[in-house]
């Protein structure tokens, strides 16, 4: 049960980590600024998704696990926020079309 456990964290937490990675090349490579900010919020919130799935089986207790539960959550929800504040900002920048 342990070599299963220990595969599922290094699957969860590289291709989490791939995710962060596909987010990041998104950020720099898409032309505008919805976009830009799309491809790193959909990354950012799968990427670290996957590694807190990787790390569940590794917490010492329960408490722990909810914490990492609870740290992804709140990222989820600030990275919806302030992506929901730059949109805004971007396209007040904009102007009407």
């Amino acid at each position: 049960m342990s070599a299963a456990l220990d595969l599922l964290t290094i699957v969860a937490v590289s291709v989490g980590a791939f995710f962060f990675l596909a987010g990041t090349v998104g950020l720099l490579r898409f032309p505008d600024t919805l976009s830009r900010l799309h491809a790193l919020t959909k990354a950012d919130s799968v990427g670290l998704g996957l590694v807190v799935l990787g790390l569940l089986p590794r917490a010492p207790g329960v408490l722990e696990g909810l914490k990492l539960v609870c740290v992804w959550l709140l990222v989820m929800l600030s990275g919806a926020t302030v992506s929901q504040l730059i949109a805004r900002a971007a396209r007040r920048e904009a102007g009407p079309r």
